[in-house]
């Protein structure tokens, strides 16, 4: 219960501080020198928080697609042999620091939100993949042997056995994919993407920490609320499949 409350206080807080951030001047007056603005006002938090989270949710999106149909094919009879290409493919993005994919990607896609899209779904793959691998290759011998017995199709033990019941794990990857790339966005500001990175860079470009900390802030709390959101979907799920 206490959790609830600190989770909703959070929401609250932030949501109030999104709408009217002057209102909380006074709370970052003393973190700013020379009089500097206490609130960011070069562009809307607001909208800043919005395009950032748009960012986010796609890449994820997209991660998400692309690690889920590479364990479907690598935990089929017809595919294992490709596991170790997937997981080298799934891997890249682990491999490249995200600041040098953005410096590959800028040259073929432009300043923008392009190459921090890139640069987020590559980031995001591996977790997604190996939670997927895992929840496909983890379930009772039992359970795929009454599937069978039942006269399902490859295809509908698929979907109405396997996934449903890889959906607990899989939901645990999508969670730290989503925590990791709503950090790692920040640094799309660098190339000119829409980000609370660019509420960062600010603040330590003029030495202005009271925006340092608005940015961190923002981005600090929507984790946690990520965080917590998913974990909750989790433990729904995993009781209603009876793995709770």
């Amino acid at each position: 219960m206490t959790g609830r409350i600190a989770l909703l206080a959070l929401t609250v807080f932030l949501l109030a501080f999104l709408i009217s951030p002057q209102t909380f001047a006074p709370l970052f007056q003393p973190f700013t020198k020379n009089d500097a603005p206490a609130i960011y006002v070069q562009s809307s938090l607001l909208s800043l928080t919005l395009s950032h989270l748009t960012l986010v949710a796609l890449a994820v999106a997209a991660s998400t697609l692309v690690a889920v149909t590479l364990a479907i094919l690598v935990t089929r009879q017809s595919g294992r042999e490709f596991l170790p290409l997937a997981r080298t493919i799934t891997s890249v993005g682990q491999t490249f620091p995200p600041v040098a994919v953005l410096a590959l990607a800028v040259p073929v896609l432009g300043f923008g939100a392009g190459p921090t899209l890139i640069a987020l779904f590559l980031y995001g793959l591996l977790p997604v993949f190996e939670n997927a691998l895992a929840g496909l290759t983890r379930q009772s011998p039992q359970v795929t042997e009454a599937a069978l017995g039942s006269g399902m199709t490859a295809s509908q033990r698929l979907w109405q056995v396997e996934l449903p019941l890889a959906l607990p794990i899989l939901l645990a990857g999508m969670r730290l994919t989503a925590v990791i790339s709503l950090g790692t966005a920040t640094i799309g500001s660098t190339v000119a993407a829409n980000t609370l990175g660019e509420v960062i860079i600010a603040g330590l470009i003029s030495s202005n920490t009271a925006y340092v900390l608005q940015g961190g802030m923002i981005v600090g709390i929507i984790a946690v609320l990520i965080h917590y959101g998913f974990q909750h979907l989790e433990q729904i799920v995993a009781r209603r499949r009876g793995q709770g």
